[in-house]
């Protein structure tokens, strides 16, 4: 089992040593990135429905004020699972700290869940194109969600979440593009390696703003 870990871990830094030379030589932005700030943390979280109702519970909020709210609901209900959060109450929600509409979301989940309009667990088997068809279909999942999931949990190699504020503002600052299809166009030539990519513009925007971000 050790020997396991070991070669699993010697993979793991070949596949980012790999990345970060195709991105180097590729754009120069990223050589001053690590120059500056030395090498990105690559986030990673379990697979399932509790990174799910976290990554809800982030949408539009700080990553710290996501986590204060969902480890109230796990103090409140040990027990984590769709069945468990159906039977709080909208009010019980919202003293937790959670909206209206993030509720809903919540709800909207854990119902699919239910009712097997989707297994998570299959997730794990497919392509990130055929992950995205099938979340995107639950209420309040939209592609931030379902890119950042495919990130931390399913550690797809190739996404870019151009739908985050962080990667927005750090490709206007670094590449001066402000037009959102140019930047979907200028962000192909990362590919495969978008996902990396994607560290390094968070580790330039937190670094540079003094922050430390816990995944």
């Amino acid at each position: 089992m050790i020997i396991f870990f070991q070669i699993h871990l010697l993979l793991k830094n070949e596949i980012m040593q790999e990345a970060i030379q195709y991105l180097s030589e590729k754009d120069t932005i990223f050589n001053l990135i690590i120059e500056k700030y030395g090498l990105p943390t690559i986030p990673k979280r379990p697979q399932g429905f509790e990174t799910l109702v976290l990554l809800i519970l982030e949408q539009q909020v700080s990553i710290d004020s996501a986590k204060a709210t969902f480890f109230k609901l796990k103090a409140k209900q040990p027990n984590f699972n769709p069945e468990s959060l159906l039977s709080f109450s909208d009010e019980e929600f919202r003293n937790l700290g959670v909206s209206r509409q993030k509720t809903s979301y919540i709800k909207a989940l854990s119902l699919s869940i239910i009712n097997n309009q989707i297994d998570l667990e299959s997730l794990a088997t497919k392509s990130a194109e055929q992950v995205r068809e099938e979340l995107i279909k639950i209420k309040g999942i939209g592609n931030w969600t379902i890119d950042i999931y495919l990130m931390f949990s399913l550690q797809a190699p190739d996404i870019i979440p151009l739908g985050d504020i962080a990667v927005i503002n750090t490709i206007k600052e670094l590449l001066d593009i402000h037009d959102k299809p140019e930047m979907e166009n200028y962000v192909a030539k990362w590919s495969p390696h978008k996902s990396v990519a994607t560290y390094l513009l968070w580790h330039y925007y937190l670094n540079k703003r003094n922050r430390k971000v816990s995944y």
